[in-house]
């Protein structure tokens, strides 16, 4: 019995059987991110929070549905707790506005140099830094200080620091590169900057730079400048914690080999942390 007799008698059958003929497709995955925030994600799918997204998508049988919305004030507000969407990729593990996952990594701000300076800062205390020109970041739509601006400041280091920020004008590709390209420009010595932007950006310069994980990793009295990263769905979505932490615990492999793609230094893990950047990138 072939051909449309066949399918005929397919789907008497299954509905003699009370089956649905119809199988009701996966729902998208409703993922909140920005449309340019490299390496983190942009709206071409390049970072590695969107790979990560589409490894979880596979993983659940189903697609990417992205809200697009610029990471910075009133991002969860207006994405994650309007009910838009269900998921952002990577938030601080403390983050209390939203109800995160197990960490899926752990990373510091670095230091990032020209390895032709064979400068080698690793403290917040080295006295170099008082006559070093240096930049940080910049975070917030009124340009606040992030954490290296602090830790720099108790310390008297004021006058010879820059601050760039990592949002920059939206028109351009990939704002936040720029306090990488200005180490490795020469228009500053010295770069404290987040981790995975650091690594990211590093490796496409063709100078090449050093980046080395800040000490201390908690500035006291109790400044951290290093963290947890987890997924974060909205507070009191359960159901959709658990499935994102058998998720991690399930395909860790898959998202290590990620993560170790975009350059994203690691304080979690025991191979060394020391890492030399000017590598092919390779995607």
């Amino acid at each position: 019995m072939r051909g449309p007799l066949a399918c005929l008698v397919v789907l008497a059958f299954a509905c003699a059987q009370g089956e649905s003929p119809m199988v009701k497709a996966a729902e998208p995955l409703r993922v909140c991110a920005d449309p340019n925030n490299l390496p983190f994600t942009n709206a071409r799918g390049q970072g590695f929070e969107n790979r990560i997204a589409e490894l979880l998508a596979r993983d659940l049988g189903t697609t990417v549905d992205y809200t697009w919305w610029a990471q910075r004030r009133g991002f969860l507000r207006n994405t994650l707790n309007a009910r838009r969407c269900d998921l952002v990729m990577g938030l601080p593990t403390s983050m209390e506005t939203a109800q995160t996952t197990r960490p899926y990594y752990r990373s510091s701000y670095v230091f990032v140099t020209r390895r032709a300076r064979h400068l080698d800062v690793t403290s917040f205390d080295d006295r170099r830094l008082r006559r070093l020109r240096i930049g940080v970041p910049l975070v917030g739509d009124d340009g606040a200080n992030a954490p290296p601006a602090h830790a720099l400041a108790r310390r008297g280091v004021v006058a010879n620091v820059t601050g760039y920020s990592v949002f920059g004008d939206y028109r351009d590709d990939t704002p936040p590169a720029a306090l990488i390209d200005a180490v490795a420009r020469g228009e500053i010595d010295v770069a404290a900057a987040w981790g995975p932007l650091a690594g990211y950006f590093a490796a496409r310069q063709p100078e090449p730079l050093n980046i080395v994980p800040v000490q201390p990793q908690v500035d006291a009295p109790f400044l951290p400048l290093v963290f947890d990263i987890s997924m974060a769905v909205r507070r009191g979505d359960e159901d959709r914690r658990v499935m994102l932490d058998r998720f991690i615990e399930r395909r860790r492999r898959e998202i290590d080999r990620i993560l170790s793609d975009f350059h994203v230094p690691r304080v979690d893990l025991r191979a060394p942390v020391r890492v030399s950047a000017k590598q092919g990138a390779g995607f």
